[in-house]
């Protein structure tokens, strides 16, 4: 894996990916850069010669590559999360190779970031078949709360999410039940970057539609009102979703219709909306919280909140 060209890159220097911009929001400065050169040739020299011997007893291997299972960058990241993030693939499915339902494979770099994570940020669906063959708990989740689902949903990979969602499913549903450290569930997380292939597939899979945020209790419904987006307002409504739903603070989606320009979406609610439900609570008005106004950007501590 040649990740050098003699002088001391910057962390995603020698990345190709789509979408470097994101991940370096994703990655914040954790990697390689924080290295000192000896050590960074030294990481560098020892993965290259991680490989597997043709037979031998498998207690024998794991003790005998066991030192290299314990090697990290100041970041926290492994051998096998750097192999990931440089898309060093042959590297990573020799490591992945050799540890093989280990516990290794789950191990969390400083920003509680799995393999399996980075899998995903950087879009390699192969590697994130491969970690849940081998044994990766796809329940885990990083300093945000988010599992690698959450992040195939933020990002949109349809590729990845198919993968996570095909694999190992005996914990789907409750990843699929799971907040993030905001209290968004994966739903919300699709609805509000606007993925209707993701929303749909999520709720073909077994999503509760319903589901409260954990803020102020919208629903994926309230969400998509917010953000004015009629297409998935329609989509929700014809997947099921509750037009009753009240928010913490009692409203339904159609009361978040309310100074806004999207005629649209108001008739649609207001035709689905029960006469006396239509009229806002009396102890609540079109507070800041409840009911933004358009100039005002929604979901903005979503870059802070890590979804």
């Amino acid at each position: 894996m040649e990740l050098h060209n003699g002088h001391r890159m910057d962390y995603f220097g020698e990345m190709e990916s789509k979408n470097l911009k994101q991940q370096l929001e994703e990655r914040l400065d954790s990697g390689l850069d924080s290295l000192a050169e000896e050590e960074y040739q030294r990481i560098v020299e020892d993965m290259a010669s991680l490989v597997l011997p043709s037979c031998g007893n498998q207690k024998t291997l794991v003790s005998e590559f066991q030192p290299w299972k314990h090697e990290v960058t100041e970041d926290g990241d492994t051998y096998l999360h750097l192999a990931i993030i440089h898309e060093a693939q042959h590297e990573a499915l020799q490591i992945i190779k050799q540890c093989e339902n280990d516990p290794f494979l789950n191990k969390h770099n400083h920003q509680r970031q799995t393999a399996l994570h980075l899998a995903v940020i950087t879009e390699q669906s192969l590697m994130v078949e491969k970690l849940l063959k081998a044994g990766c708990d796809p329940r885990l989740v990083d300093q945000y709360g988010n599992t690698a689902l959450h992040i195939a949903c933020r990002r949109g990979s349809l590729t990845c999410f198919s993968v996570l969602t095909q694999i190992n499913t005996q914990h789907l549903r409750t990843i699929l039940s799971t907040p993030n450290y905001s209290g968004h569930t994966c739903l919300h997380i699709a609805a509000i970057h606007g993925y209707l292939s993701l929303v749909e597939s999520l709720v073909q899979l077994g999503a509760n539609i319903n589901a409260k945020e954990q803020c102020s209790g919208r629903t994926s419904l309230h969400l998509a009102v917010d953000l004015q987006n009629p297409a998935l307002v329609q989509q929700l409504i014809s997947l099921g979703a509750d037009v009753h739903s009240l928010t913490y603070g009692g409203h339904v989606p159609y009361h978040l219709t309310f100074g806004r320009h999207n005629g649209d979406i108001e008739r649609q609610l207001y035709e689905r909306t029960a006469a006396e439900l239509r009229e806002l609570p009396e102890s609540e008005s079109e507070s800041e919280e409840e009911l933004m106004s358009e100039d005002e950007c929604m979901y903005d501590d979503i870059q802070f909140m890590g979804i």
